[in-house]
């Protein structure tokens, strides 16, 4: 699907704000029944001081608002996190590309086991289950699964 005003880019400072909601909004719509471990309010900190300008985050913008958020932490594709109303129309699709570009001897990711519609995107894009925790590990507190992609099917 092709989307008007479509941009996939690094993020700058002034792009924080946007990037938390965007994951704020996600995490609510995907997670309801996940305790979160931050405030909405540092959550949105973390995003301003921490990730946006120390780490390798990437926006798709569409209309000049941000759509969808992806961090990559050496080998870990660390968050991946769209707006609700843009979930279905690839720009999920985009961004794993990407990071599969960006890291191209191999990706390692971490998600919740109850968060199904994750897994199955994630598996659709020849991740494989490595590792399931009961949750100790993660501030939540929550199963999780760990997934790694390697190099071998070429993407088209």
């Amino acid at each position: 699907m092709e989307i008007d005003n479509l941009v996939v880019r690094r993020a700058v400072d002034s792009d924080a704000a946007a990037v938390a909601e965007v994951w704020l909004r996600s995490f609510k719509a995907a997670l309801p029944g996940i305790r979160r471990a931050h405030t909405d309010d540092q959550v949105r900190s973390w995003f301003r001081e921490v990730v946006v300008p120390g780490q390798e985050t990437w926006v798709v913008t569409v209309d000049d608002s941000v759509a969808g958020m992806m961090v990559l932490d050496g080998e870990d594709l660390d968050q991946l996190y769209l707006d609700p109303a843009w979930q279905g129309q690839g720009i999920g699709d985009r961004l794993v590309h990407l990071a599969k570009q960006r890291r191209p001897a191999g990706l390692a990711l971490w998600t919740f086991q109850v968060n199904e519609s994750a897994r199955r995107f994630y598996e659709r894009h020849d991740f494989v289950a490595a590792e399931r925790t009961d949750g100790h590990r993660n501030e939540e507190r929550e199963p999780d699964i760990r997934y790694v992609w390697r190099p071998g099917k070429q993407e088209p």
